[in-house]
């Protein structure tokens, strides 16, 4: 039987599963403009652009997909004991993006690279502080071990992605910063707030998944 783990539901009211070629399918088509796109801070032209990556890492588990996260220590100077996906700013020795996101998972996480196969990206996320976030998704099959970096993870959790792919559970919210109103998406999960960046890179990872076009191949 097929875990409710695993399951959506497409536009033309079918089941299917999740699956690794599904989602490398998906994630290589075309991404299709977001219906509302406010939470996106796009840098304003001739702004001084900070380059990085993040890893956006999928577990598989039996019948079930899983997406994983990690909780920032308190004491960090940048965004303090948020929820994120492992990742950093891109250095001159790294060949593309995911060479810098499979390094900074490994930094941050002891996720050894030879473990995770990267099946696709999602579009660049702008934030208002400058960087330009390209998001490397990539399918990991246990067995695997985790070693935080304790200067920078206080904790890393998995999360069922069906989760982020049921629209209800997205929320829309806004903050003042920097003299003007800024929207944000919000997707609470058991007590843990993901907002910001990583909540607009899953809501990407959503549209791209469950959007108008996700149907079963």
């Amino acid at each position: 039987m097929t875990s409710p783990a695993s399951r959506l539901t497409a536009s033309n009211g079918g089941i299917f599963r999740l699956s690794r070629d599904w989602i490398a399918a998906r994630l290589a088509q075309p991404a299709p403009p977001q219906p509302d796109a406010r939470h996106i801070a796009a840098l304003p032209a001739g702004a001084r652009v900070t380059h990085a990556a993040v890893l956006v890492p999928l577990i598989h588990r039996g019948d079930e997909v899983n997406v994983l996260l990690t909780q920032r220590t308190a004491h960090l100077y940048d965004h303090p004991s948020q929820i994120s996906f492992p990742g950093g700013r891109v250095e001159t020795s790294d060949r593309d993006r995911a060479e810098t996101a499979l390094r900074e998972a490994e930094e941050e996480i002891g996720l050894a690279r030879r473990r995770i196969d990267v099946i696709g990206g999602l579009p660049d996320y702008e934030i208002p502080s400058g960087f330009r976030i390209s998001p490397v998704v990539g399918w990991i099959e246990p067995p695997f071990e985790l070693r935080l970096d304790p200067f920078e993870v206080a904790e890393a959790f998995e999360v069922p992605l069906p989760f982020f792919l049921d629209p209800a559970n997205h929320q829309r919210r806004a903050y003042h910063f920097e003299g003007r109103d800024r929207d944000y998406i919000a997707i609470p999960y058991q007590g843990r707030y993901i907002w910001g960046a990583t909540a607009g890179m899953l809501f990407s990872l959503y549209w791209q998944l469950h959007g108008p076009r996700a149907e079963p191949s």
